[in-house]
């Protein structure tokens, strides 16, 4: 026999109401009552119908979480934490890759819009015209781009990026290279700007090179250019452009960090089991990931009401192998 919400509702001491509340709406039924319900809902078995619900109350109860490259040892925290965030909240989350592909972000989230509530946005690589077309189909949630009239969520690369000049200044290096990220990526501008500032700030000189892939293969193709450079200090997009260029530069006779320090961006677990072990500048991607989903589940529930949130988490960096003394 099939367990109703009313077999939990008569067997929990509460009205229907609130256990319909517990499973779409938890954050808004005490702890104590909530406890309750889910503990005899699971004595009993009961599984509530979320194709059923959905037509009730309008809502999916799914999240569409899309990122640049699922690959990328960036992203996998981000989208853990999304995931277990989302699951407190009684919701499913959908994972697409967009493949550092405009047109197939485009695609997914045209794809996403009638089976979920709302789209987290991860470095996304769409223009700002059409991001302003699909924002009226959906809520959306943006991670690492800035846009005007939609809630971000930013980790501060900019403020990584002048520690990690500083950095290099203050251990004696006076010619330095930022190897800069894919073309379109807010990432990649801030620290662009961020590096430059530092640079005249510190009394070095810096070049910038680029746009490269983000990838390793990314860091080998511009150790060729870093090695006749004359640099010897190195801020990479992100870590696998970091051990990119390590590699390409050791295959050249060029030692990290022994003629050239080298810094990348995310401390990820590659950077942390390489030798050298790298220099990088933190990004808090899980923290992002956790608050993303809940600034995406405010928007979903306030709708056009909702006033856009601008979120801003501090980056920090992580002095490792990888940088010496010039």
């Amino acid at each position: 026999m099939t367990v109703t919400i009313r077999d939990v509702a008569r067997a929990s001491g509460v009205h229907v109401s609130t256990v319909s509340r517990t499973f779409s709406a938890p954050h808004l039924v005490n702890v104590d009552t909530r406890n309750r319900v889910l503990a005899v809902a699971e004595g009993l078995g009961y599984r509530p119908n979320r194709a059923a619900r959905a037509l009730t109350t309008g809502r999916t109860h799914n999240l569409g979480l899309i990122v640049a490259d699922i690959a990328n040892p960036f992203f996998p925290p981000l989208i853990k934490a999304a995931q277990a965030q989302a699951r407190e909240r009684d919701y499913h989350v959908f994972v697409a890759d967009t493949d550092e592909d405009p047109l197939l972000e485009q695609e997914l989230i045209e794809t996403f819009v009638k089976q979920v509530d709302g789209v987290l946005l991860c470095s996304p690589r769409l223009s700002n015209r059409v991001i302003e077309r699909l924002r009226a189909q959906v809520p959306f949630v943006v991670v690492n781009r800035r846009l005007k009239g939609l809630t971000t969520v930013l980790m501060d690369v900019g403020q990584g990026a002048r520690a990690a000049v500083a950095h290099l200044a203050e251990l004696g290096h006076r010619k330095i290279a930022l190897l800069a990220g894919p073309h379109g990526s807010w990432t990649s501008d801030e620290m662009h700007a961020a590096a430059t500032a530092a640079a005249i700030e510190f009394g070095v000189d810096l070049t910038v090179s680029g746009p490269n892939e983000p990838t390793e293969q990314g860091g080998l193709a511009a150790a060729a250019a870093i090695a006749a450079s004359g640099a010897t200090g190195v801020l990479c997009y992100n870590d696998l452009v970091a051990l990119g260029l390590i590699e390409g530069l050791d295959a050249r006779g060029v030692r990290v960090p022994g003629d050239v320090s080298v810094i990348g961006v995310d401390d990820s677990l590659p950077g942390r089991l390489n030798r050298p072990k790298l220099t990088t500048i933190t990004m808090p991607t899980a923290a992002a990931g956790r608050m993303a989903v809940d600034l995406l589940l405010a928007a979903v529930g306030a709708g056009e009401l909702g006033t856009p949130t601008l979120a801003r988490l501090e980056t920090n960096l992580v002095i490792r192998e990888s940088t010496a003394p010039r």
